[in-house]
């Protein structure tokens, strides 16, 4: 079984978040315990899925109280952030979980979602607050496939610790080896609307998500897809931070999405087309604004 853990590179230095996180992750494991050792165990898991969301809310407000008492200055976003998973991907899987009465996949799925943005948001968002991860470029030109793509690199290295290196900036649709599709959806500030096609080897999703819980690798695909759709939007989060616009966005859509699919949207023709090889796989980013009937490269996280 997949064991999930705490990992103390996730400490950011500040004991009341540091602690909570630890105390989330030890619950997380206990529900995976659960649901793979407990026939029947819906309603068990029901309580203890509704002790972790209390627990991770209560969690949420410190960490909002400790940013304000230190002024900091992205408290802003980042509690959007906390917002946004607190009525929209909460929300969903809690529709999800109630749909399937409790199902293991379904509790699989949960935990992926949770685990997924927990981490994710620690490497990113989390560790900005005491200055561990600092944006090294800033870009305040308008971003060309260049650009995009250093920033592509630098979110790679700064989540995932890996280097990515860019094997084609003109993408052609080509087929990966088995991997795993997501389509993310934006509405913009400036009534745009931001699209993301990406795309990840299995073997990259696999052990780049296991390396970030301190196991070589997940095994259970439905954990592993949920948990890298998650890690992916604070990648594309991640990303907004080294563009000076970084303007206000609002995720309208977020989808897995099946190979043919992935094919399918693909054809619809995306601005940026990029192909990058890690040690682990391929990874597949594409995106594309677009402006009431025109399309435009810019990127604005």
């Amino acid at each position: 079984m997949d064991k999930i853990v705490w990992n103390e590179k996730f400490n950011i230095g500040v004991d009341v978040v540091d602690t909570a996180h630890a105390g989330i992750f030890r619950m997380v494991g206990k529900l995976m315990e659960l649901v793979e050792y407990q026939p029947d165990c819906q309603e068990a898991c029901k309580e203890s899925i509704k002790f972790l969301e209390d627990y991770t809310m209560i969690h949420f407000s410190q960490e909002e109280a400790y940013m304000r008492s230190i002024e900091y200055k992205g408290y802003g976003k980042h509690k959007k952030h906390h917002d946004d998973f607190r009525d929209i991907t909460l929300v969903s899987q809690k529709e999800h979980l109630e749909l399937s009465d409790y199902s293991p996949v379904a509790v699989r799925r949960f935990v992926g979602v949770l685990i997924g943005w927990l981490t994710g948001h620690i490497m990113t968002e989390d560790q900005g607050i005491t200055g561990n991860i600092e944006t090294r470029q800033i870009y305040d030109e308008t971003p060309d496939t260049a650009i995009i793509s250093n920033a592509v690199n630098q979110a790679m290295g700064d989540i995932f610790h890996l280097k990515a290196e860019l094997i084609s900036p003109v993408y052609n649709g080509g087929s990966i080896r088995k991997g795993y599709y997501y389509r993310l959806c934006y509405h913009m500030e400036d009534g745009g609307e931001m699209q993301l096609l990406l795309a990840m080897e299995e073997q990259l999703a696999r052990r780049g998500v296991g390396m970030m819980l301190g196991l070589a690798s997940m095994q259970k695909p439905e954990l592993v897809k949920d948990a890298a759709l998650q890690i992916l939007k604070q990648f594309f989060h991640h990303m907004g931070k080294m563009f000076k616009s970084d303007a206000n966005y609002k995720i309208c859509k977020e989808e897995i999405l099946s190979r043919h699919e992935f094919r399918e949207d693909f054809m619809t023709r995306y601005s940026t087309n990029l192909l990058y090889e890690t040690r682990l796989g391929y990874f597949i980013f594409c995106s594309r604004k677009r402006m009431e009937g025109k399309e435009s490269l810019s990127y604005t996280g």
